[in-house]
């Protein structure tokens, strides 16, 4: 399964008849519209006067290096948090601190520096979009990692390049994401990598950071020493994060009455045909967008205020 490309140069793949690929133009579609207005308050009115109020605060914060001038920046941030500005503030603030707080975990987020996981074919955001409009990131966290060749940190920052390049997408802004991780073989060998301090970082980036819709989360395949690693991760959520975690096991009629099965690996009882697309296929697709990413990763807190671009 190899890319093709659109008369602009950008990349897609086919799947199961369906072309897959970033979609970064504007939100068309006149149920999204009705679905912006409705769940995100996203009104002219509003927007208007939402990205204004952002700038003000953003221009306080002298040392955050970020594009302030740009809607398409600042949307990204606005939608999540409902158009409540001083919320969008905040989470770009926690945002930025994060990457400045881990840069372990956060250095060099473009292709070029992370590609591990998506070698062994770990993260895939390359599938269709399920009934309501929502990107699937499927995490393969048990007989797929293996730890010596892949470190939970690189399976980290393969998930945040993911979700970096769905959040520039408008439509994933306005229905957001929806996760399945496969625990199928997962070891205590793979438990074990975790730690507390770990947990709690991915979480708190989950809760108050990344500027995602993050409708649920699905677990599957999980053996009983998932437990273990669940209980890690349990302390640090909050009650909102906790509803939206849905455990399935081998019950794939269960996981299919969240997803449709059009948008569903065939392994997990969907309608998805085999091959799947692999992961090298989705870095290739990332890679288009390297320059992208390389002005991304770009911002962030500095020792200067030079920070209107």
């Amino acid at each position: 399964m190899e890319l093709q490309f659109n008369a602009d140069g950008s990349p897609f793949v086919m799947w199961g008849g369906n072309k897959i690929q970033l979609e970064n133009g504007p939100v068309t579609d006149k149920i999204y519209l009705e679905k912006a207005e409705k769940e995100l308050r996203e009104t002219p009115e509003i927007v208007k006067a939402a990205l204004e109020e952002l700038r003000k605060l953003l221009k306080g914060e002298s040392n955050l290096a970020i594009p302030i001038n740009k809607d398409e920046f600042l949307m990204k941030f606005l939608r999540p948090c409902k158009f409540y500005a001083e919320s969008a503030f905040k989470r770009i603030q926690a945002y930025y601190k994060f990457r400045r707080s881990h840069p372990e975990h956060c250095h060099d987020l473009m292709p070029s520096a992370v590609r591990p996981a998506f070698d062994e074919s770990i993260v895939s955001i390359l599938s269709p979009r399920d009934q309501h409009g929502r990107r699937i990131m499927v995490v393969e966290s048990g007989e797929r990692w293996n730890p010596r060749k892949v470190s939970l940190t690189e399976v980290f920052r393969g998930v945040q390049l993911g979700l970096e390049a769905a959040m520039d997408e408008p439509l994933t802004q306005v229905n957001g994401v929806i996760s399945i991780l496969d625990m199928k073989g997962l070891s205590l060998t793979q438990v074990m990598q975790f730690t507390p301090s770990f947990a709690k970082m991915v979480i708190d980036w989950i809760q108050d950071c990344v500027p995602i819709r993050l409708k649920a989360v699905h677990i599957v395949n999980q053996p009983y020493v998932f437990n273990m690693l669940f209980a890690i991760f349990k302390p640090f959520m909050r009650e909102k994060l906790r509803s939206r975690i849905h455990f399935h096991g081998t019950n794939f009629e269960s996981l299919l009455s969240h997803i449709d099965a059009k948008a569903t690996r065939k392994r997990h009882g969907g309608a998805l045909p085999e091959p799947e697309i692999p992961g090298e296929v989705l870095w290739k697709m990332l890679q288009y967008y390297e320059e992208d990413f390389k002005v991304a990763n770009s911002y962030g807190y500095t020792n200067n205020n030079n920070h209107k671009k």
